[in-house]
């Protein structure tokens, strides 16, 4: 079982004033789609086949009369349609595998589900999704993808649509996404083993007064963060609970931190 990133899901009120705001930054975003069914509706950054996805809600009705345990919009009901990061996609090539060895390592598993969303030029985008989790655990654990197109596929096609293309500000890399937590060695060591991740360096976080924890993924690092004292990881934290909050974008012309929409957008040279 090898995992990829694929995508962290930054929630939003307006996906299209957070184009505005991604415009700002210097980073190319498009317009995504809507989930009919679903009552979402997204922009989407790319850097690479890691992406952000910027997603807003049309239709709160359609989240709130659901229930299904572990689902994104579960996680978006219950933090009350708050701005900020929400939660992390890991890309697999076999779901239905990685469901039995994840309820094998006592997990509740739901799914995989066959989604799609309809694109703003009519055509059709498919996938799998899959769920886990294990009640009062958290933070909650990414979420699995398999796309109905290989990776090369969806990149030619992609690169194809605009979809990927350049950034204003030049080459940029997503090379990690933070998530705060309360207690970083038992977090660190579920999701390596729940994820087959190698635990990589440990390090001091100055500038966000906290512990950090990598865990090494390709397409993109998981990095935990367990607050020292008062800062921005304690505020995450006491307001939003143990959630990905920080976005570290590698590149080369200069270096930030700014607060986008509930989360923080880190440019790193």
């Amino acid at each position: 079982m090898t995992f990829q990133f694929d995508h962290f899901i930054h929630f939003v009120n307006s996906p299209e004033k957070a184009l505005e705001a991604y415009s700002a930054l210097d980073l190319h975003a498009v317009e995504g789609g809507r989930h009919e069914n679903h009552g979402t509706f997204n922009a989407l950054s790319y850097f690479g086949l890691s992406y952000v996805e910027l997603i807003g809600v049309f239709n709160k009705t359609a989240l709130t009369d659901v229930s299904d345990d572990y689902s994104l919009r579960k996680t978006i009901v219950e933090s009350n349609f708050e701005e900020g990061g929400a939660r992390i996609a890991l890309r697999s090539e076999n779901l239905l595998a990685d469901a039995e060895r994840f309820k094998k390592l006592g997990l509740d598993v739901v799914g995989p589900t066959d989604l799609s969303r309809r694109r703003p030029d009519g055509s059709l985008l498919s996938w799998q999704l899959l769920f886990v989790g294990k009640q009062g655990e958290y933070p909650e654990l990414p979420f699995f993808i398999q796309w109905d197109e290989s990776d090369e596929e969806r990149l030619i096609d992609l690169t194809q649509r605009g979809t990927i293309a350049d950034h204003p500000i030049g080459d940029v890399e997503l090379s990690s996404v933070g998530i705060a937590v309360k207690d970083i060695s038992t977090v660190a060591e579920k999701w390596s083993k729940y994820l087959q991740l190698e635990v990589g360096d440990a390090f001091i976080d100055d500038s966000l007064n906290a512990r950090a924890q990598i865990l090494k993924l390709q397409g993109g690092d998981i990095v935990f963060y367990e607050p020292l004292g008062t800062g921005k990881v304690k505020d995450i934290l006491d307001t939003r609970g143990e959630k990905p909050f920080l976005l570290e974008l590698t590149n080369d012309k200069e270096e930030k931190e700014i607060d986008v929409f509930g989360a923080i957008y880190r440019f790193k040279k």
